[in-house]
């Protein structure tokens, strides 16, 4: 931190005599750049897209700052396209940054020189008419040479588009420079934050199918962090943990784990495309409060189990109307159907990160490839529970002593419990949600360390109750602490405030939420109590969109308006009225992660300051 703040010190010495001596001589970032628009074909026939570049053209000697700063405090390049109601920039690719150590820097910069061409994707929708047509952006740059650093401008960049008729040709152009040219290559790490289907598009451009691929499998692998995943996870060693020794081979073990998970990605991949195909939001009705409220009910049904009240199991009469390879094929189905319906836990919490899938399998139309891209990121989500139950079958060949087997599976009721009152609690009355959290670990220590029966006679056993005890209890006490912490002062939107501030050029921040949506609940007991966030945004205006009647005339108005496709959205304004687009955050983000987001806002607003005076 001391190295940063000296560092910041030590530029700003230098910067600011060579920036007043820039104003003095009348030099500006605009005459250092000549930017330029090249087309990779005449016309984009409705239905389909095209490649478009923005060269930046540097003067000789001169550079301008990466959109991507090595230091926090640089002005980064920024080139932002306004979408219109049929034509859509997507999948901005950034050149390759250099090194460049300038006499008054200790630190090397990452800047472009030269050309620096900018790319990105042009999407025409099908019902768009033949003609001509022009999309509005901005470009933002600061450009220096050895000796000076200019002050930060913002020109107004205008993209020519022509549209044909759907299904026509067209002619290639600057097939050359297209075939040539180099942007930063995306990562998977962009695929892991996606909040939107130009980041997928441009995984897919930059890296290739499996690589593309593999990032995509990971998103569905970082869904299992997710809360919503903790009952598959008892489930499944509930499942395969009761199979007989007969049935626990390893080979029978892996085969069933495979049908289970093949049942989980079926479920998501169907409902993902035609998610797709509908518009509608894969999350939005799992995430409603009938269906919050159906899950609680089945998981809760599921938690009775564990304590012995009933067993999960075929009603005989079907059991005997099989023969040996019916029962069998049956197994088989029931395995099936058991990841169909195991799947449903974790529709809650994974409605946001799959947005971004939704968009890029929406703009691309192909059903088949739609089905592949959301079968390999439900692959990716049910991949631990192809381990878990495969290895899970071993647990039937361990002693059978009963004592320590009956006192886990009552952690896994407790377990489910919680999560079938944490379902409840968002349906019915949301605001306490996490307080049932509490409340399930403090009553679920108690009663597993030291009112639970399992194993009173064996001392170690004993101990290793207490400890789970009083480790619950100090969890459940820290778990309390934590929701006493203050969070953002959030106003109530309304057309009125909004206007106020876009009158009065005040930057926004708007939380588009819902009080059954899972990851909002997370940003705000998480990221909007942290302190810096709370000071970092204490000069935006901060509205709080309630989006809970999802489908209401109001809810369906706002979501149109500002282009709001789940929650939670935390769309960034700047003072001039336009969004920040790179800014949006579609569900949840850590502290650090959200204050990237943040600064962005800042940073326009300052320059909009420095503009105005």
């Amino acid at each position: 931190m001391n190295q940063r703040i000296s560092s910041f010190l030590f530029l700003l010495l230098f910067l600011l005599p060579l920036h007043l001596s820039a104003q003095q001589s009348g030099a500006s970032s605009a005459d250092k750049v000549d930017p330029e628009v090249k087309h990779s074909q005449n016309v984009i026939p409705a239905g389909s897209s095209a490649e478009v570049a923005v060269l930046l053209n540097l003067e000789e000697t001169w550079h301008v700052n990466s959109n991507q700063p090595s230091q926090d405090f640089l002005i980064g390049t920024q080139l932002m396209i306004t979408d219109t109601e049929h034509l859509t920039a997507t999948a901005f690719r950034y050149p390759p940054s250099k090194e460049y150590t300038f006499d008054f820097s200790p630190e090397p910069v990452d800047v472009y020189e030269g050309e620096a061409p900018i790319l990105f994707t042009v999407y025409a929708s099908e019902d768009i008419e033949p003609g001509s047509y022009e999309l509005e952006g901005t470009l933002r740059v600061q450009a220096c040479d050895n000796e000076v650093c200019l002050a930060p401008i913002t020109l107004d960049i205008t993209i020519p588009i022509e549209i044909s008729a759907a299904g026509t040709g067209y002619q290639p152009l600057n097939a050359e420079f297209f075939d040539g040219v180099e942007s930063a290559r995306g990562s998977i790490t962009d695929a892991l934050t996606a909040r939107g289907g130009s980041e997928i598009a441009a995984l897919f451009d930059s890296l290739g199918l499996f690589w593309a691929f593999a990032g995509i499998f990971l998103i569905g692998l970082a869904l299992n962090l997710t809360p919503c995943v903790y009952p598959m996870l008892s489930v499944t060693v509930s499942l395969f943990g009761s199979r007989k020794e007969e049935e626990s081979k390893l080979g029978s073990s892996f085969f069933m784990a495979f049908v289970y998970v093949m049942g989980i990605v079926f479920m998501y991949s169907v409902l993902g495309v035609a998610a797709a195909f509908t518009g509608a939001l894969f999350g939005s009705w799992l995430q409603s409060p009938i269906v919050l409220a159906g899950i609680g009910i089945l998981i809760f049904a599921l938690a009775l189990s564990m304590f012995g009240l009933y067993e999960l199991q075929p009603p005989s009469s079907w059991m005997q109307s099989l023969s040996g390879t019916q029962r069998k094929t049956g197994g088989v189905v029931g395995h099936f159907f058991s990841g169909l319906v195991v799947g449903v836990f974790a529709a809650p919490c994974i409605g946001p990160p799959i947005i971004a899938l939704l968009a890029f399998v929406g703009s691309q139309g192909d059903p088949l490839f739609g089905f592949t891209i959301f079968f390999v990121m439900a692959f990716g989500l049910g991949f631990p529970y192809l381990i878990l139950g495969t290895f899970s079958g071993l647990l039937s060949k361990m002693p059978k002593s009963g004592t320590w087997m009956v006192w886990v599976k009552k952690v896994f009721g407790v377990v489910l419990v919680g999560v079938a009152l944490f379902y409840l609690a968002l349906a019915f009355f949301p605001a306490y949600s996490f307080h049932v959290i509490v409340a399930t670990v403090l009553i679920g220590g108690i009663y597993l360390g030291f009112l639970e029966s399992s194993g009173r006679g064996v001392k170690t056993f004993t101990r290793i109750k207490w400890g789970f005890g009083a480790a619950s209890l100090i969890l459940g006490a820290m778990l309390f602490l934590n929701l006493q912490k203050d969070g953002i002062e959030w106003e109530p939107y309304s057309d009125e405030a909004f206007n106020d501030a876009i009158e009065n050029n005040q930057p926004i921040m708007m939380d588009f939420y819902a009080d059954w949506c899972i990851p909002c609940l997370e940003l705000e007991r998480s990221t909007f109590t942290d302190g810096e966030v709370i000071e970092a945004t204490e000069e935006f205006r901060r509205f709080k969109v309630d989006m809970t009647q999802y489908e209401s005339e109001e809810s369906r108005e706002l979501r149109d308006r500002f282009e709001v496709a789940g929650v939670p959205t935390i769309v960034f304004i700047g003072p001039d009225g336009e969004e920040i687009t790179d800014a949006r955050v579609v569900g949840f983000l850590r502290a650090d992660r959200f204050m990237e987001r943040v600064d962005m806002l800042r940073a326009v607003s300052d320059d909009e300051m420095a503009v105005a005076e």
